[in-house]
């Protein structure tokens, strides 16, 4: 049976949403705060490229956009890590089976796309420019304004889904009911923050550093990170706290930021021609994870960042967001198209998953500034490596997290946690560099 339904929210897992609801027959009005993203200029600074990996292709496959996403996008085979001086680079690929990479894609493409196929489908009317005042989740009604108009709008559908990001509009109408429903809500601020940079394009378009890698200039309290572009560029982003020595609160002058990566990265300092000027003109951005309960009523729904914002640093955010698509299409099945139902057993699906990649994206920013060019992680990663190049069945935490999407988040965090456990114990206790067949059998034995 048909339903009217409203996404408020037109970004990746709104847009996603609108366009397998369509394809299930149901009619969609998709709301989106912002003007046309195709037809503006991008704004510096808040442009961060994505990692798409398995879940989010998975997600796309279903709106068969998985091939048209890959040919906007760059693999990336595994982190490249870059010593303080420049003088030591080391590639630590994702997986020891060649076929499993992840894909540096830019938001703003991914978006395009998305939208591009939504506007051509006959069931999705997209409205731009919709600022949402009051969300009714009980009765599947919003109202507000047309964005720099007095012209009100106030429309009414049988389903409201808001995927309008970590700052939903749709969400505060939960709250407002929040004793009724007994509605949870909690936001936790890393101490870090973010600033997003560029290293251009060289000569003709090329790459100045590796193109099929993510980049990692790890220096345990900070780091950078550096993603390729189709055009040539790298969007580097520096990821350091807000107060401290060194901190973004302490970088204020051109000559503190000069002196801050010169002493610290002097290998960007000579690939960045405007690192100063960019840095003073970009803002600083604020990271936070967000969790929430419950995620819906009989006719409203949260999904993606509404519901579970994560931090950046296991390259899940949007992969997680556009599973949610998928997890609600097969819930949708199970109930045959019963609503309630579906946002009931999807919530239990979902929500231990969604926590747990949460945590482990926090996790992984530890590891990603302070252990990726430690003896034993680089042990450990070159035995998770050979087995899975030798046995089929052995997934690593990454593995589990990046490359199966089958396996729900909670099941890859609670094996992948007792697998480092035992293997990082391992690397400091014996000799790891010559491991014959029969140490990796005995390993592997271990391990499962």
């Amino acid at each position: 049976m048909s339903s009217n339904v409203i996404i408020c929210g037109a970004g990746l897992c709104g847009t996603l949403l609108a366009l397998r609801l369509a394809e299930r027959g149901h009619r969609i009005t998709l709301l989106e705060k912002r003007e046309d993203p195709r037809k503006g200029a991008l704004v510096a600074g808040r442009s961060i490229n994505l990692a798409l990996s398995d879940r989010g292709l998975a997600a796309l496959d279903l709106i068969g956009l998985k091939k048209r996403a890959l040919d906007i996008s760059i693999p990336m085979l595994g982190r490249m890590i870059h010593s303080i001086d420049g003088s030591i680079t080391r590639l630590l690929p994702y997986s020891g089976r060649p076929d499993e990479f992840i894909q540096s894609i830019s938001r703003h493409g991914l978006n395009a796309l998305l939208l591009d196929a939504a506007g051509e489908h006959a069931n999705i009317d997209i409205q731009f420019g919709i600022s949402i005042q009051h969300a009714d989740v009980r009765h599947a009604r919003v109202a507000g304004l047309k964005m720099g108009t007095t012209e009100k709008i106030d429309l009414s559908g049988d389903i409201l889904i808001g995927t309008d990001g970590a700052g939903s509009d749709v969400r505060q109408g939960f709250m407002q009911i929040g004793s009724n429903i007994r509605f949870n809500y909690r936001q936790d601020w890393l101490d870090h923050g973010y600033k997003e940079l560029e290293i251009p394009a060289g000569p003709g378009g090329t790459w100045s550093i590796e193109k099929n890698a993510l980049h990692i200039w790890p220096r345990h309290s900070f780091m950078v990170i550096a993603l390729p572009n189709l055009d040539g560029s790298f969007t580097v982003t520096l990821f350091l706290a807000f107060d401290g020595q060194p901190g973004f609160n302490q970088l204020n002058q051109k000559e503190e930021v000069l002196d801050f990566f010169q002493t610290q990265f002097p290998e960007l300092v000579q690939l960045m021609p405007n690192l100063v000027d960019d840095f003073m003109l970009h803002p600083t951005g604020a990271l936070g994870t967000v969790k929430c309960s419950p995620w819906h009523t009989d006719q409203t729904l949260l999904m993606g960042d509404a519901a579970h914002a994560v931090v950046p640093f296991y390259g899940q955010g949007m992969n997680c967001a556009m599973e949610d698509v998928r997890i609600l299409d097969q819930c949708l099945d199970l109930h045959n198209e019963n609503w309630s139902e579906a946002f009931n057993t999807y919530q239990l699906l979902r929500k231990k998953n969604t926590d747990a990649i949460a945590d482990l994206a926090v996790e992984n920013y530890t590891e990603m500034r302070d252990h990726v060019d430690n003896p034993n992680f680089i042990a450990k990663r070159q035995i998770e490596m050979q087995l899975e190049k030798n046995y089929p069945d052995y997934a690593s935490k990454y593995n589990l997290v990046t490359f199966c999407e089958d396996i729900g988040y909670a099941d890859a965090k609670e094996r992948g946690h007792a697998q480092d456990d035992w293997l990082l114990d391992y690397c400091a206790k014996n000799d790891t560099r010559n491991l014959t067949a029969a140490d990796l059998d005995k390993i592997y034995s271990e391990l499962m």
